[in-house]
C-alpha cells in the first residue's frame, strides 16, 4: 500500500478553475469543485497499491473585501465547510496590508496580499516527510515558491515520492524538472468533479452552490 497525500494551494487552483470556466464557455462556472473526487481520479497514475491518505487545502478568507463585497467571505466559508465535511483538512492563512507607492502618480496605496500559504504548504511537506505520514506527496500548484522545500525534501528523504499535479493552465516547467511523477489536471476534469447542489453535510445541513459558481 502506498499512502498518497495531496497538498493543495487553494488560490492557485481557484485561478485555474476560473480560467477553465472561461475556456469552456461555461456560464455556471466550475468553482463548486469536489476536490476529493478530483484527486482520487488521478490515483491510478501511482499504481494499483496507491490509496488516498490525506488532502490538505490551504487558503485564506479575504475579509478585507467584506465592506464592498459582503458575500465573498460567506461563499468561501461555505465552500470550506463542504470540503471539511468531505474529509479535506482545511488550513487557513490570512491577508495582510501592504503599503505601496504608485509608480505613475506617486500616491500612497494600501493593498492586501495573501500571506503564509506558500510557507504553510512547504512546512506541511517537510512535516509529512519527517513524521513518515505518507509515502507520496502530490503538490497541487504551479507556484515556484515551493521549489526550495521540494528540493530539501528530496535531498533529506530520497525514499519519499514528491511530485506535482499542475492545475489547468498552471503548468510550470521549472517545477516539473524537479522530478517525480507530475501531470496536468484537465479543465474537463473540473466539470466532471463537482459537488452536488445543494451539498448535504453529514449532519443533514444543505449548503447551496453560490450563484455563478
Amino acid at each position: 500500500m502506498e499512502r498518497v497525500t495531496f497538498l493543495i494551494d487553494g488560490f492557485n487552483l481557484y485561478h485555474s478553475v476560473r480560467s477553465a470556466s472561461v475556456k469552456l464557455g461555461l456560464k455556471a462556472g466550475t468553482k463548486w469543485l469536489d476536490i476529493p473526487a478530483l484527486c482520487r481520479s488521478y490515483l491510478h497514475l501511482f499504481g494499483r497499491d496507491a490509496v488516498m491518505h490525506e488532502i490538505h487545502w490551504f487558503s485564506a478568507f479575504a475579509k478585507h473585501l467584506e465592506a464592498t463585497k459582503p458575500d465573498v467571505t460567506a461563499r468561501h466559508a461555505a465552500y470550506a465547510r463542504c470540503l471539511e465535511d468531505a474529509g479535506v483538512l482545511v488550513e487557513l492563512s490570512r491577508f495582510k496590508k501592504k503599503r505601496m507607492r504608485c509608480d505613475k502618480c506617486g500616491a500612497n496605496l494600501t493593498r492586501h496580499e495573501e500571506k503564509e500559504t506558500d510557507v504553510a504548504v512547504a512546512a506541511k511537506l517537510l512535516e509529512i516527510c519527517f513524521t513518515d505520514a505518507a509515502d507520496r506527496i502530490v503538490l497541487v500548484t504551479g507556484d515556484t515558491d515551493v521549489a526550495p522545500a521540494v528540493r530539501t525534501a528530496k535531498r533529506l528523504f530520497p525514499h519519499k515520492q514528491v511530485g506535482f499535479a499542475f492545475p489547468f493552465d498552471r503548468k510550470n516547467d521549472e517545477l516539473a524538472q524537479l522530478g517525480g511523477t507530475s501531470f496536468v489536471m484537465s479543465k474537463e476534469a473540473y466539470v466532471r468533479h463537482q459537488f452536488a447542489d445543494p451539498y448535504v453535510t453529514r449532519d443533514g445541513t444543505a449548503i447551496p452552490k453560490p450563484a455563478k459558481w
